[in-house]
């Protein structure tokens, strides 16, 4: 069977940029069952968990404190793509409104809670090789719908 790539926030794991995670109890049931892979493109591009938040800013991704983190998300965003590829994940289900993972609307960069249309750096790696990517709200949304 197909597996799904997921964040691993999503999945109860402790690797958000505050340390804590973004548990969706039907998405780590997934993982518990080996339906799914879960990865973090933040940790797997070398950033430390906690670390400093991150938001995109056009190509680049800029922390908090003003450093230019592209570098750390892009290989992070990569890592995750060989990953998908190497299982053969056609879906992804990935953390909303993150600078890695967001589909759709993004933080806009200011670091204000506002957000702005876009994806995050892994979301648009990911869609560029056909992966299909749905937040965790679409995710939700599509069972309820059956």
């Amino acid at each position: 069977m197909e597996k799904i790539l997921v964040s691993k926030c999503l999945a109860g794991f402790n690797c958000r940029y505050d340390g804590g995670n973004n548990l969706v109890p039907e998405i780590k049931q997934l993982f518990d069952s080996g339906l799914s892979v879960s990865v973090c493109p933040e940790q797997l591009g070398g950033l430390p968990t906690p670390r400093i938040p991150s938001e995109r800013i056009g190509g680049r991704v800029v922390n908090r404190e003003g450093a230019d983190v592209t570098a750390e998300f892009t290989a992070g965003a990569e890592a995750a793509l060989q990953i998908a590829l190497e299982l053969g994940c056609r879906t992804a289900i990935l953390k909303s409104r993150s600078p890695s993972c967001g589909k759709g609307c993004i933080y806009n960069g200011k670091f204000t809670g506002e957000l702005v249309p876009g994806n995050g750096v892994t979301a648009d790696l990911l869609l560029q090789h056909g992966i299909e990517v749905l937040t965790e709200e679409e995710y939700l949304t599509r069972l309820t719908e059956g």
